[in-house]
């Protein structure tokens, strides 16, 4: 079984979708369907992109256990491109559980499918450089699981799941360091850090080329560039690499969008975060086409 299906959160996600639909309570088609009527749906796509979501679909899924007398064929995979047109799953069986089932079913395949086809744009702009794009915690309450699951789908990385996964030390933590965002404040914050003994990985948020040198000496594990001009991402990249070992990793974040990747990749920067890849994705337009069947 996929871990995902068996995330407590994401099987009671799966319910409170289900029950806020009160998909036993369909008054249309108890209305029109026969309750021995069978039908077939096909997951067709709208539009081209890059499919998530599937995996809800494998057997032990809450989905699977909600409608067991649904037979589902896939025929594409979680991360593969689809063109228009292009089936990427049937399903048969009672055409009054289909019908239930639809809507539930694509909320959550479009939204993840939107969101690794967003990604894998982005992807692709940075393509032939080191750089990895990674989204953030920005995702929807409840679907945090999923909507990672969806960044890796499109070929993304991702950040930290939650605050226990790694120290990151932004600038409303260094306002607590005794020297507000100066470069001490940086020192500070990295060494308290580290003192701090938990073992997880320890990135740390500067703003200018003066925090950028202080963070460089404390050897963390990441430096987020925040909001930092491509000449300063240059200049950064040029002194880490000249520093010796352990050179950190170097992040960049802040107002980056799809046109700016392809510059910001090839300046050398490892990682490259993005909050729209959750926040902002477009749903990928998937319909259920249903036939009756005899």
């Amino acid at each position: 079984m996929h871990p995902l299906n068996s995330d407590p959160t994401v099987r009671a996600l799966v319910s409170l979708a289900l029950g806020e639909d009160r998909v036993d309570s369909d008054v249309t088609s108890h209305a029109l369907v026969p309750g021995d009527a069978k039908a077939r749906g096909s997951v067709v796509a709208r539009a081209a992109g890059v499919i998530a979501g599937l995996v809800l679909l494998d057997e032990g899924s809450p989905l699977r256990e909600r409608f067991p007398h649904i037979a589902i064929d896939t025929a594409a995979t979680d991360g593969a491109a689809v063109a228009i047109g292009d089936v990427v799953a049937t399903l048969s069986g009672p055409a009054r559980d289909l019908l239930g089932l639809e809507r539930t079913l694509l909320n959550f395949i479009q939204r993840m499918s939107g969101i690794a086809t967003t990604t894998a744009e982005y992807v692709e702009a940075a393509r032939g450089t080191r750089t990895r794009i990674q989204e953030t915690r920005k995702t929807c309450p409840g679907w945090r699981a999923l909507d990672k699951y969806a960044v890796t789908c499109g070929g993304g990385l991702n950040h930290r799941m939650n605050l226990a996964d790694m120290i990151l030390v932004k600038e409303n933590h260094l306002a607590f360091a005794g020297h507000e965002q100066s470069p001490d404040g940086v020192r500070e914050g990295i060494r308290r850090a580290r003192a701090a003994g938990d073992a997880v990985p320890i990135e740390i948020e500067v703003e200018n080329l003066d925090q950028f040198d202080a963070a460089l000496a404390e050897a963390p594990d990441i430096v987020m560039l925040d909001e930092f001009s491509d000449d300063m991402v240059a200049e950064a990249v040029r002194r880490r690499d000249t520093n010796g070992p352990p050179p950190p990793l170097i992040e960049a974040s802040g107002s980056v969008t799809l046109e700016r990747i392809k510059a910001l990749s090839r300046l050398g920067v490892d990682r490259i975060s993005v909050g729209a890849l959750t926040h902002s994705a477009h749903a990928l337009d998937l319909a259920l086409d249903v036939e009756p069947l005899p």
